[in-house]
């Protein structure tokens, strides 16, 4: 049985190297992929990267992106070169210990789950990304149907058929539990430890977080068109209720003026509310125009893959393939 561990690399200089390292020695090379996604890291990720490589050619697949394309994207990248029976996928900042990797695979494979998520007892965050995964959380099991008590952590096994189900997806905006979440509900959780951070503060950003809770807001689910559907029902049931009750007290007390603050507040409430649903529907209009614009998943500026370059004995150019026979090479764009 063959294992991948993808891990998208983003201002990862510091702990990169130290963090494959131990997977390589906890884990051994035999059987043993590691796929590194430089997510258009600025700093000194990619000649550590090219470093590890050299080092652990055999072990190690590199995957190089043209620009920073996002987290979710860049492991799309590295799902579509891993070619692993069981994939774990996992941060570059070393919070999640690589010991646990191993219990990880187990508890998938003992129990043939199709995708296993970890949780922690105790996080070890700042307070604004526990806030975004809280938010992000309580949105997901009303959007996408989640089971209330599964947390959605980045620290995740996905067997060889759920990864096989998320590639098949082809737009410009994944979210990758709601890629997992629409195909399979064989899901198992594990315990496991959340370190601090070593190096560095988390890359998601207010504007991060915002653009992953859209992803998954408005690409994975219909609800917002409905709840927008709904919301107007109840307004207009109350505006309607409104104009009868100044009806009914103008018709008792003819002398009752009626002012202009509640014309103003009722103007103001309704026109928000259209607002927010034209901008909701020009949400799922541009994302709509974007993916039939054939904006890419990602780009795709080099693989290093020893493996490959065993097979075709000569060094791999990133050039564009495409089909399930070729997943385990590069693609340019998908």
């Amino acid at each position: 049985m063959q294992i991948s561990i993808v891990i998208p690399v983003y201002n990862g200089a510091a702990s990169i190297d130290a963090l494959v390292t131990r997977l390589i020695d906890v884990l051994g090379t035999n059987a043993l992929q590691i796929v590194l996604v430089n997510d258009g890291s600025p700093d000194k990720s990619d000649e550590i990267c090219r470093s590890l490589y050299r080092r652990f050619s055999e072990t190690i697949t590199y995957v190089k992106l043209a620009k920073n394309f996002g987290e979710h994207n860049a492991v799309m990248a590295g799902l579509q070169h891993a070619r692993g029976d069981y994939v774990v996928i996992m941060d570059d900042d070393f919070q999640n210990p690589p010991d646990e990797v191993v219990r990880l695979i187990e508890h998938a494979c003992g129990h043939n789950y199709d995708i296993v998520y970890t949780f922690y007892r105790h996080k070890r965050h700042h307070w604004f990304r526990n806030l975004g995964s809280l938010l992000n959380d309580r949105v997901a099991n009303f959007m996408l149907d989640k089971p209330r008590d599964l947390y959605l952590s980045s620290f995740k096994c996905l067997s060889r058929f759920t990864v096989d189900e998320i590639l098949k997806y082809r737009g410009p905006f994944p979210y990758l539990d709601g890629l997992a979440l629409r195909c399979t509900r064989n899901i198992g959780k594990l315990e496991v430890c959340h370190q601090p951070r070593r190096e560095g503060r988390s890359n998601y950003t207010f504007r991060r977080l915002v653009r992953l809770w859209l992803n998954m807001f408005v690409n994975f689910s219909v609800m917002p068109l409905r709840l927008s559907t709904l919301m107007g029902l109840a307004f207009g049931a109350a505006g309607f209720l409104m104009g009868a009750w100044v009806f009914v007290e103008k018709m008792t007390f003819p002398d009752v003026p009626v002012g202009w603050p509640s014309v103003i507040v009722a103007i103001v409430l309704f026109s928000g509310v259209q607002l927010v649903m034209l901008g909701l529907l020009g949400e799922y209009l541009g994302r709509l125009f974007l993916s039939s614009n054939q904006t890419p998943q990602y780009v795709v500026r080099e693989v290093l893959d020893g493996e490959l370059e065993s097979h075709l004995n000569a060094p791999h150019t990133a050039i564009a393939l495409a089909g399930p026979a070729n997943r385990g090479r590069t693609a340019h764009l998908r």
